[in-house]
């Protein structure tokens, strides 16, 4: 038996994009997602989320935090998902004030406060997202973290994904993603910045002493080409780590974690940069932590699956993080 592994950030729709052409970059393959964003209605997102639900419990995630932009009504179908597929709901409500589609977007702040509001009403876990710097301004960002202050809310947001991201930044706010994060009072405790795979040694130095963490998510960011999380520079920095499954091209926490531990290696050339402990609590413990959630189901391996024969029991959780698939994660009855 072992704690269920913790998805901290998915956009589950995006799991029908797998093998899709989609251009040459993230800009390109974007597109393509706004598209199949579009036609998400309340009832193909309650069955399309139960099955990659169920797909994600047959892995091992036992809780899932659902970055989530299509609308209220389809919130409530995702909840619906995850509570038949058995799996743990931390509802990431996105507030969207420009770009995107327009079924993105609330009119206010306040509009996007008050849907957080009706969400947590209906009695469902729920953590504010800023969609990124590009789609929230400065006041948005700001009475976002004064709300998710006052509430106890995580706050989540996507931050230093793509240089051009960046580049944007700097050209309308004067600084970095993360920076700006830190001025309008987004970092904290509760924070989790998702990717972070283009910060620089200033921007993980505000995350570190913010006490704040990053989620990775190495299967969607190697698909996307969106870089190499500084994962040394982060360790060194002791900034609490993260998994998430992300646009779901592929569902299997391991596969998320070796990768971690693989661009270290490839990144210091050094092996263990990670220890196995620490991998698994990146992949159960920190993303229950960064979701806010005390409580989660466990899981349990199967001892006689072909990927560990001849492994002993001590040398399991060593074996799972270096060479097992998901399917070697019993389903639960």
């Amino acid at each position: 038996m072992l704690p269920g592994f913790v998805n901290a950030h998915s956009h589950t729709f995006q799991r029908t994009l797998r093998g899709r052409a989609a251009g040459g970059d993230f800009w390109a393959w974007r597109d393509t997602m706004l598209g199949e964003a579009e036609r998400q209605t309340p009832e193909l997102v309650r069955a399309s989320y139960e099955a990659a639900y169920r797909e994600m419990r047959a892995a091992g995630y036992t809780a899932v935090g659902e970055f989530h932009y299509l609308g209220l009504p389809e919130a409530f179908a995702a909840a619906e998902a995850a509570a038949a597929a058995g799996v743990e709901l931390v509802l990431l409500h996105v507030a969207y004030a420009r770009g995107g589609l327009p079924r993105f977007r609330q009119e206010s702040v306040g509009a996007y406060l008050a849907e957080v509001e009706e969400l947590r009403g209906a009695d469902l876990r729920v953590g504010v997202a800023p969609h990124s710097v590009r789609a929230c301004p400065g006041d948005w960002l700001e009475e976002i973290a004064r709300f998710a202050e006052r509430e106890g809310l995580p706050l989540h947001v996507h931050a230093d994904e793509q240089p051009r991201e960046v580049k944007e930044c700097l050209a309308e706010h004067g600084c970095r993603p993360i920076e700006l994060l830190a001025r309008t009072g987004c970092l904290g405790e509760r924070t989790t910045i998702v990717h972070a795979t283009h910060a620089d040694g200033p921007e993980l130095d505000l995350l570190a002493s913010a006490g704040a963490t990053i989620c990775t998510c190495p299967t969607t960011e190697a698909d996307l080409g969106d870089g190499f999380l500084p994962a040394e520079r982060i360790r060194t920095r002791s900034i609490p780590l993260c998994i998430g499954s992300d646009s779901n091209v592929r569902i299997d926490p391991l596969e998320e974690l070796r990768e971690l531990e693989g661009i270290a290696r490839r990144q210091t050339g050094r092996r263990g940069v990670f220890t196995t402990e620490e991998l698994l609590r990146f992949g159960s413990e920190l993303g229950a932590r960064a979701l806010a959630i005390d409580a989660w189901p466990s899981i349990e391996v199967d001892l006689g699956h072909r990927s560990l024969s001849g492994v002993s029991r001590d040398d399991v959780p060593a074996a799972l993080v270096s060479g097992c698939g998901a399917d070697v994660v019993l389903t639960p009855k």
